[in-house]
């Protein structure tokens, strides 16, 4: 089951719009802002469900407004919070 995070968080309140869809990336020197995004992010994900690049830029999608899925998902393999196959076809939550 999805285990999402509650807003408002003080944190991300800056990078969130009315409908909590983040709205931009926290710049290099806030951190934690782009830590605590990824681990919201990820919080959409299904642990167990193994995912297709779209069907995860079309989660993505649904929670940020920026139109950069990629990033997103780029940054979520690469800071393990989502892993992913050597071809990339399929992806999915790693548990911690």
């Amino acid at each position: 089951m999805e285990n999402n995070i509650e807003f408002p968080n003080t944190t991300l309140r800056g990078y969130l719009d009315e409908n909590h869809r983040f709205t931009r990336l926290p710049g290099k020197r806030k951190k934690k802002a782009l830590d605590m995004m990824l681990v919201v992010l990820a919080s959409k994900f299904i642990a167990g469900v193994k995912y297709s690049e779209i069907e995860v830029n079309e989660i993505l999608n649904q929670h940020h407004s920026f139109g950069d899925p990629a990033t997103l998902r780029r940054l979520l393999y690469g800071t393990n919070k989502l892993d992913r196959t050597a071809d990339g076809r399929s992806y999915w939550l790693v548990e911690s």
